[in-house]
C-alpha cells in the first residue's frame, strides 16, 4: 500500500464531543440518504443467485436496474484485468499502479510491486474464476505462482513481507518497511484464494504455511497488546503502533486468529476509537481518507455484528456514515469548488497534480483542491449502494472516455482544473472491484469468512450478531472504555 499519513489535523468543523449517539435517529438517517435499511443486515451472505439483484448484497431491498447491473458488470471486469496484466508471470506480485491505458508507468519505477495489491490480486482472480473472465484452471495457475513465490523466495522476516518489491524478482525496493498493514492485506487475499480453491490441496498447504510463519508475537515488540507498523532492517522497528481505529481491524483479526502466533483477544480493545461528529453524522476515525473505513470490510463480513462491550459499535454502520459524511462534506465544499456534487463526490488518499496525497474529510482538509477520487464512492458500494452508484454512473457519465480506461476510473481527477490523473494505482482498483463484488454478490465475504478461525475469532472477540432487542451504542462519556 502507498504510504498514508499517520496523523490527521482535526478542523473546526469536526468535533470529539463524546456524546451519546442516537440508535434511534441512525436507521431514518440511513433509509433517507441510502434508500435501504442496511441496519437489518444480520443474516449471513446468502447464495449470489438469489441475491444478485439486490443493492446491498444482502438484504431485500431496492432491485438492481438492468442499467446498474451493466454498469456493474464493466466496472468489475475492467478492474479484474489489472490485476491479471499487471501481475508478474513469475512471481505473481502485482504492480503497484499503470497507466489508464494500461502501459507500464515508468515515472516511479515500472517494476515496482506492491504486497498489498496482491492480496486484492489473489481476490481478484478468484472473482474472475467465478464470473468465466478467466478459465478456473489459469487462474489456479496464478494463485499457485504467487504462493509459491512467498514460501520460498520472497524476502522476509518472522514471517513479515516488506511493503514493495521488485515484480520480476521480488527484491526489496525504496528501502521500504516490513508492512505489518500490507502484510494482512496479502494474507487476506491468500485465505480468499484458499477457501475458492477448497480441496485443492497445494493451494490449501502453501497458505496455510505462510500464514503460519507470520510471527504476529515478534510485531508486538515487548507490547502486550498493540502491533507495530512495520520494522526496517537498519534500524529495528518504526516506533508508530496501530493503536487508534484506522485500517486495522483485518490486521488484528489475522493476529488474534493465528494458529501459531497468536496475540491476545484482549488487543481488539487495546486501540482506542475516536469519535467524531460532522453535521448529524457521529462516528468513529482516527484519520481523513475514507479508505480507513473501507479495506479491512472488504473482506471481514461485519454486517449486522455489534461489539459486547461497550460502545457497542457496529463496525458495518460506522463505514455507512464515514461515507455519508465524506458525501457531506464534498457537497459542502461545491461553493468553493463547483465540480463537487450531490452525484460527483469522494475524497481519500490518491494521486493529485501535486503528487500523492493522504487527504480526506471530514474533517476539512486544507490539501483538498476539488479532485476528486472515484475509489472513494467505488470502495463504498457495499455500504452505500445507491449513492455509490449514482456518484459513478454520473462521473462516467459527465467525463467519459477522458477518465474512463482500461481498468476503470483513473485514480483521481479535478473538474474544476480539467486535471486527469495517467495512472491508476492497484489498491485503489482493487478496493472498488471487492466492494462491488460484495454488492452483486457477497462473495469475497462468503469466501474469507469461511476460513474456519475467521468467524471463531469474530465471536470471540465480542462481535455478535444483533440481538432482536440491539443495545443502545454510547461514546466513552457514558460507558468507560474496558482496560
Amino acid at each position: 500500500m502507498n504510504f498514508r499519513p499517520t496523523m490527521a489535523r482535526w478542523g473546526s468543523e469536526l468535533s470529539f464531543k463524546l456524546m451519546p449517539a442516537s440508535r434511534a435517529s441512525l436507521p431514518s438517517i440511513l433509509l433517507a440518504e441510502t434508500g435501504a435499511l442496511v441496519l437489518a443486515l444480520a443474516t449471513p451472505v446468502v447464495p449470489a443467485r438469489a441475491q444478485a439483484s439486490t443493492r446491498t448484497g444482502a438484504s431485500a431491498v431496492a432491485p438492481l436496474s438492468p442499467g446498474d447491473q451493466a454498469f456493474l458488470e464493466d466496472l468489475r471486469h475492467h478492474a479484474f484485468l489489472y490485476f491479471t496484466e499487471q501481475a508478474d508471470p513469475e512471481t505473481g506480485l502485482v504492480r503497484d499502479r499503470a497507466r489508464t491505458t494500461g502501459a507500464r508507468e515508468i515515472a516511479h519505477d515500472p517494476n515496482a510491486a506492491s504486497i498489498a495489491a496482491t492480496g486484492f490480486g489473489l481476490t481478484a482472480l478468484c472473482i474472475g474464476a467465478e464470473h468465466g473472465w478467466i478459465s478456473r484452471d489459469e487462474a489456479r495457475r496464478r494463485v499457485v505462482t504467487t504462493l509459491r513465490f512467498f514460501a520460498e523466495r520472497a524476502p522476509s522476516e518472522h514471517g513479515w513481507f516488506y511493503h514493495f518489491m521488485d515484480a520480476r524478482t521480488g527484491k526489496r525496493i525504496w528501502k521500504c518497511e516490513l508492512s505489518s498493514i500490507d502484510t494482512a492485506l496479502l494474507l487476506a487475499g491468500m485465505l480468499t484464494a484458499r477457501q475458492f480453491f477448497a480441496g485443492d490441496r497445494e493451494i490449501t498447504n502453501l497458505a496455510d504455511s505462510i500464514y503460519r510463519h507470520v510471527d504476529f508475537q515478534w510485531m508486538l515488540n515487548g507490547d502486550p497488546y498493540l502491533l507495530s507498523m512495520g520494522w526496517y532492517p537498519e534500524s529495528g522497528f518504526m516506533s508508530l503502533r496501530w493503536n487508534y481505529y484506522r485500517e486495522l481491524m483485518i490486521l488484528y483479526l489475522l493476529a488474534i486468529a493465528s494458529p501459531t502466533h497468536p496475540i491476545p483477544a484482549e488487543s481488539w480493545y487495546a486501540w482506542s476509537r475516536p469519535w467524531v461528529t460532522y453535521g448529524k453524522y457521529h462516528y468513529i476515525s482516527g484519520d481523513r481518507p475514507l479508505f480507513i473505513h473501507q479495506y479491512s470490510q472488504a473482506w471481514m463480513d461485519l454486517r449486522g455484528r455489534r461489539e459486547l462491550r461497550p460502545p457497542h459499535i457496529n463496525w458495518f454502520e460506522n463505514s455507512i456514515l464515514a461515507t455519508l459524511a465524506n458525501r457531506g462534506y464534498c457537497i459542502r465544499l461545491s461553493a468553493k469548488f463547483p465540480g463537487y456534487s450531490k452525484d460527483v463526490w469522494g475524497i481519500t488518499s490518491s494521486d493529485s497534480v501535486n503528487g500523492y496525497v493522504g487527504w480526506g474529510g471530514p474533517p476539512p482538509d486544507p490539501q483538498v483542491d476539488g479532485t476528486v477520487v472515484p475509489c472513494a464512492a467505488g470502495g463504498s458500494l457495499m455500504f452505500t449502494p445507491h449513492l455509490s452508484l449514482a456518484a459513478l454512473e454520473k462521473i462516467k457519465e459527465l467525463y467519459g472516455g477522458r477518465i474512463y480506461g482500461r481498468y476503470g476510473f483513473a485514480d483521481a481527477f479535478n473538474p474544476s482544473t480539467g486535471w486527469v490523473d495517467p495512472d491508476v494505482i492497484g489498491i485503489d482498483v482493487g478496493i472498488t472491484l471487492l466492494s462491488a463484488e460484495n454488492l452483486v454478490t457477497g462473495y469475497v465475504w462468503k469466501w474469507f469468512m469461511q476460513n474456519a478461525r475467521i468467524p471463531e475469532t469474530v465471536d470471540r472477540v465480542g462481535l455478535k450478531r444483533e440481538p432482536a432487542s440491539k443495545p443502545e451504542q454510547t461514546s466513552p462519556r457514558d460507558s468507560p472504555p474496558t482496560p
